[in-house]
C-alpha cells in the first residue's frame, strides 16, 4: 500500500452532497481535522467525484436539484457496495427513512445536525468501512461477495470461492507481511503470478517495484546478465554497464517464474543472493548489496528435479520456505461460472462490445470442459466468444467446437476412434441445446424443429441434468 493510500485509509474520505454551500462548509469544518472532505452540489456531480476518487462515506442530501438523494443512492451503491451512505434531510419522514435503509443506506440524519452526532456517525461508518476492507477478500471467497465491479469470490485479482482458493487467500494474507520466500506451484495457466502479485501488494514492499522474470523465456546466454546485470566490456557487445533485475527491484520483490529452468551454475549465484543479500554483475569485481524479497514459481516437480540432480537441494529448501499450491481449473469447476462472468465483463469493456452474459447451454459446456490450459485457456476462449458473439449473450454456437465437444474432437484424431453410440450422444446433446437456444428455450417450438415430441426434449434435458434457464435471464421460457 502506498503512503497516499495509507493516509486515506487512516483518515477516511467523506463526500458531502448538498445543494446548500453553507451546509457543505459546516460539515467540512466539523470533519476536516479527521477526514479528507470532498464536496458535490447534486447527484450527477457526486457520481463524477466517485468515479475519480475512492470515497469511504457519502453524506447525501435527500432534497436537491435534479435527482433526489434516495434515487442517487442505488447508483452510488452499484458503483461500490462497500461505500457507506447516510441520507440527510430537513424533513423528518419515516417512510423515506425506511426506504433509504431498504436501498442500502447506513443511517438517516435530520437537519439541523448536531456536531457530536456527525462526528460519532463518521467514526462508526469509517470503522465499518475499514473492517470490511480488512476481511473483504476472505469473505468474498467464502460467501461469493465482491466489491463493486469485481466478480463474486474475488481476491486481489484472483477469482473463485472453492475451498482451496479460500485457503490461498488466507495464506497470502498471513505471509504477505513477513519476509519469507515463497514457492508457488501449479500447472501452467493457473494464475501463479497473480498469487505473487497479491503477496507483493499486501506486503510492506508494495510501494516498491515488482519485477517478474520468466526464466524459461530468456536465452541461456542472456539469463545471467538479465538477472544480475553486467559491467561495461564484460563480453562482446557490452558497451555500457547494465543493471540486472535484482538491482532494478531493490527494495521490492523479484518474481522468478519457471524457476526449474534455471541453469545449475546460476542456481549457485541465486543461492548466494538469498543467503548473503548481494549479487555480482557479469564481469564485476565486487559484490553489490540488494534488498529484495524473492518469490518463485514452477509447473514442474522440483523434488523430482532435486533427485535427478537437475536442481540444487540447498536452493530448493531456501525457496520453499512457504509453499503455495494453485489447483488446476478442472479441480475447482464450481469457480468456472464466476471466472466466466469476470472475463465476459472485463473483455467486453476492453473490446467495447455489448455482451452481458453467457447462455445456459454455453455455460454448461464450459463447466464440463477439462481446461488443460487452465484459467489462461478459459480467458482466451471467452475473449474469442465475446469478440465473435452475434448478440448480447454468448450462445453455444459461439463456443469453439473443441471445447463444446472435447472428447469427440480429441478422439477423432486417434486411430482407436470414439464409439459410435457415444459420439452420437454427444452430437445429439449439443445439437438439441443449440436448437433450444435458437428458439429462446421454447421447448414446443424446438421439438417441432427437431421432429420429436416435446416430452422427448424434456426427458433428454432431465437425463443430462440440464435445467432450463430461470425466468429473469432475459429469454422466453414459454412451453
Amino acid at each position: 500500500m502506498t503512503d497516499d493510500r495509507g493516509k486515506i485509509a487512516q483518515r477516511g474520505t467523506v463526500l458531502v452532497v448538498d445543494d446548500e454551500e453553507g451546509v457543505r462548509a459546516s460539515i467540512r469544518a466539523i470533519l476536516e481535522d479527521t477526514c479528507d472532505v470532498l464536496e458535490a452540489e447534486d447527484g450527477a456531480a457526486a457520481l463524477e467525484v466517485l468515479r475519480a476518487h475512492e470515497v469511504d462515506l457519502v453524506m447525501l442530501d435527500q432534497r436537491m436539484p435534479g435527482e433526489a438523494g434516495i434515487d442517487v443512492l442505488p447508483r452510488i451503491k452499484a458503483a461500490d457496495p462497500s461505500t457507506v451512505v447516510v441520507i440527510a434531510t430537513a424533513v423528518r419522514d419515516l417512510r423515506t427513512a425506511v426506504e433509504a435503509l431498504r436501498r442500502g443506506a447506513y443511517d438517516y440524519l435530520t437537519k439541523p445536525f448536531d456536531v457530536d452526532d456527525i462526528l460519532l456517525l463518521a467514526q462508526r461508518a469509517l470503522e465499518k468501512r475499514a473492517l470490511e476492507r480488512e476481511v473483504l477478500g476472505l469473505r468474498s471467497a467464502l460467501a461469493g461477495g465482491a466489491p463493486g465491479g469485481a466478480a463474486a469470490g474475488s481476491f486481489e485479482g484472483m477469482v473463485g470461492r472453492h475451498p482451496e482458493m479460500a485457503r490461498i487467500y488466507q495464506l497470502v494474507t498471513q505471509i504477505a507481511t513477513t519476509p519469507a520466500t515463497v514457492l508457488i506451484t501449479g500447472e501452467s495457466g493457473t494464475g501463479k503470478e497473480l498469487v505473487a502479485r497479491a503477496i507483493h501488494r499486501r506486503s510492506e514492499r508494495s510501494g516498491q517495484p515488482f519485477v517478474a522474470i520468466n526464466v524459461a523465456a530468456i536465452p541461456d546466454t542472456l539469463v545471467e546478465s538479465e538477472l544480475f546485470g553486467h559491467e561495461k566490456g564484460a563480453f562482446t557487445g557490452a558497451h555500457a554497464r547494465k543493471l540486472g533485475k535484482f538491482e532494478l527491484a531493490h527494495g521490492g520483490t523479484v518474481f522468478l517464474d519457471e524457476i526449474g529452468c534455471l541453469r545449475l551454475d546460476l542456481q549457485a549465484k541465486l543461492l548466494r543472493a538469498l543467503q548473503e543479500r548481494e549479487i555480482e554483475r557479469v564481469g564485476g569485481v565486487r559484490p553489490v548489496p540488494v534488498d529484495v524479497r524473492i518469490l518463485s514459481a514452477t509447473n514442474v516437480n522440483l523434488k523430482a528435479a532435486v533427485k535427478s540432480r537437475a536442481f540444487r537441494e540447498d536452493l530448493y529448501y531456501r525457496l520453499n520456505v512457504v509453499p503455495v499450491h494453485v489447483p488446476p481449473l478442472r479441480e475447482r469447476r464450481e469457480d468456472i461460472p464466476f471466472l466466466v462472468e469476470h472475463f465476459v465483463g472485463k473483455i467486453a469493456r476492453e473490446c467495447r462490445r455489448e455482451v452481458r452474459g453467457v447462455s445456459a447451454g454455453a455455460l454448461e459446456v464450459l463447466a464440463r470442459y477439462d481446461w488443460p490450459g487452465n484459467v489462461r485457456e478459459l480467458e482466451n476462449v471467452i475473449h474469442r466468444a465475446v469478440v465473435l458473439a452475434r448478440g448480447a449473450v454468448i450462445q453455444l454456437q459461439d463456443v469453439p467446437l473443441d471445447v463444446a465437444l472435447p472428447e469427440t474432437g480429441s478422439r477423432l484424431a486417434e486411430d482407436t476412434g470414439l464409439p459410435l453410440r457415444e459420439a452420437c450422444e454427444q452430437f445429439e446433446r449439443q445439437y438439441i441445446l443449440r436448437v433450444l437456444e435458437g428458439v429462446q428455450w421454447n421447448v414446443s417450438r424446438a421439438a417441432r424443429l427437431l421432429g420429436v415430441h416435446r416430452n422427448t426434449v424434456l426427458a433428454k434435458l432431465s437425463g443430462w441434468g440440464i435445467q432450463r434457464p430461470a425466468a429473469g435471464d432475459g429469454r422466453s421460457l414459454s412451453l
